[in-house]
């Protein structure tokens, strides 16, 4: 009786096994990096000099790292002087 229950035990298994169906799990590669990005951060060397020049949001949108420009100079004083 027991080689019986081994046997149907065993049957049962490999019919099982026969009707499983391994789904394949598409991988999609993912997007290329945006032009100049540094692998593995949010930095960017646009101009490949080796300095990061500006960085990049989780929406792809690059910010450079520019500094704020200078204010602009007083107009210089006339020669003609106070009363023209």
């Amino acid at each position: 009786m027991r080689i019986r229950t081994i046997m149907l035990v065993g049957l049962g298994a490999v019919t099982l096994a026969a009707c499983a169906r391994k789904e394949e799990e598409l991988a999609y590669a993912p997007p290329p990096p945006p032009p100049g990005a540094v692998p593995g951060s949010t930095a960017a060397d646009r101009d490949g000099d080796g300095i990061i020049d500006g960085y990049y949001t989780s929406d792809g949108i690059y910010h450079p790292n520019a500094a704020p420009p200078l204010p602009q100079r007083p107009p210089a004083p006339t020669r003609a002087g106070e009363r023209g």
